[in-house]
């Protein structure tokens, strides 16, 4: 068990520290595994067959159609025409259309990188706000409140990025809890959508553009959609595909279908009908990427959970809150949870190396289990907004230059506190209606 938690423990901090490429890390990670012979090889290769693994590799391949297909722009640009009338409604035409891609696409990288960011950098151009003296006119505003809506998109669903279903795989193995799709959602959708209605007036208070009113915006969706013309027919299959697999996965408790065999069949259609070649499949070099880490991340960490480490840490550390009521142990390690991510480069290594033991940790203090482990689910998340590396989007809009990395930090701190309160006020009361606790 030592044996195993030390290269665990090397893996986590070659991921947050990267040397070389995430994927490689946990290559080598496996590898030691098997060389070492702390486990058979058999079972140090085991995570690549699980299906959730399968999920999110046909999810990325789901998410190149939808970019190849050109209906991501389409959605943007048929908000910003309904919203784009001001600035403050820009910045919901372009967080709604990342929520609703982000039901389907575990890829906040895919949809907000590359199908969000574009058509709001080309915006801010539009209205001569590029990197330096005139970022503040819209560009700055745009870019970082996007991005702080993007987390919120990322904490709404179980597609919402790719972690998320390592997330569920934790709170089944640790508190038997299953977050399936709906249920996720379900428990989401109040604080989530007051979240997303709340974040961008919150920084069009604290960081606003100069420019807002932005007329023209609307003019210029309406004309990109002229020139886009009528859906095509692999829009078309890409739009009936995408209601198919959502609809199915919000309804298994019905139909008992696998979660990975509904996004194998997805793809399968894709590739059948031609929106997809073989070509565009082997290609997509992230969703390989992404196969390699999760596959070893998920079978290092659901050994670790076996081997008695993390019942012995929750042991220890339960101590500490001994005689705690346990909505005081709750909140005070939901707060050192949400805030340990400024250590953090990406969601998958807080979660890997943070979820299980704190989910034993708040268990054993005597928080509901359901309540403890939808907590940490959505604050794994959440707590991307704190900096400029929190998540794989944070490189891409901080890196456009429009925003210092004060003013993300300062900005970001305050957006965290205006979630945790929402998601801690209007979700435990939603919840508690749901007979979650």
């Amino acid at each position: 068990s030592w044996h195993l938690f030390a290269i665990f423990v090397a893996t986590i901090v070659g991921s947050i520290v990267r040397p070389v490429p995430a994927g490689a890390v946990v290559f080598l990670g496996v590898t030691a595994i098997a060389i070492t012979k702390t486990m058979p090889a058999r079972e140090a290769l085991a995570g690549y067959a699980d299906p959730l693994v399968w999920l999110v590799l046909c999810a990325f391949f789901m998410a190149r159609g939808v970019l190849k297909t050109g209906l991501g722009r389409r959605i943007a640009f048929l908000f910003i025409r309904a919203l784009g009338k001001s600035s403050l409604g820009l910045a919901y035409a372009l967080t709604s259309t990342d929520a609703l891609l982000a039901g389907f696409l575990p890829s906040n990288s895919a949809r907000c990188g590359g199908v969000v960011f574009p058509v709001a950098r080309s915006l801010a151009e539009a209205y001569e706000s590029t990197p330096g003296p005139t970022a503040r006119r819209l560009g700055a505003y745009l870019l970082f409140t996007i991005y702080q809506c993007d987390v919120i998109a990322c904490a709404t669903f179980l597609t919402g990025q790719a972690s998320n279903v390592i997330v569920a795989k934790f709170a089944k193995e640790a508190a038997g809890i299953d977050l399936s799709y709906a249920r996720w959602f379900l428990g989401a959708s109040v604080p989530a959508l007051l979240s997303l209605a709340f974040v961008p007036w919150l920084l069009f208070r604290l960081y606003p553009p100069t420019i807002t009113h932005t007329p023209d915006a609307t003019r210029l969706a309406s004309e990109e959609l002229a020139r886009i013309g009528p859906m095509r027919r692999d829009e078309r299959m890409m739009l009936v595909v995408f209601a198919l697999v959502s609809g199915l996965w919000m309804t298994t408790p019905l139909h008992h279908v696998d979660y990975a065999i509904v996004a194998l069949v997805g793809v399968s259609a894709l590739f059948l009908t031609g929106v997809l070649s073989w070509d565009d499949i082997t290609g997509e070099r992230a969703a390989w990427d992404v196969f390699l880490w999760y596959g070893g991340l998920v079978r290092m960490a659901e050994a670790i959970g076996r081997s008695g480490l993390t019942e012995r840490f929750a042991q220890a550390t339960a101590s500490v809150t001994t005689g705690w009521a346990w909505g005081a142990a709750l909140a005070v390690l939901l707060l050192v949870y949400f805030y340990a991510h400024y250590g953090f480069a990406s969601i998958t290594a807080h979660v890997t190396a943070m979820f299980t033991p704190f989910v034993a940790v708040l268990i054993a203090a005597g928080a509901p289990p359901l309540l403890a482990v939808v907590f940490l689910a959505y604050f794994s998340n959440l707590s991307a907004s704190l900096t400029h590396y929190g998540t794989t989007t944070a490189p891409i809009y901080f890196g456009a230059n429009y925003v210092t990395q004060r003013d993300w930090w300062r900005l970001g701190l305050y957006v965290s506190f205006a979630t945790i309160t929402i998601w801690t006020l209007s979700g435990l009361a939603w919840w508690k209606l749901l007979g979650w606790w």
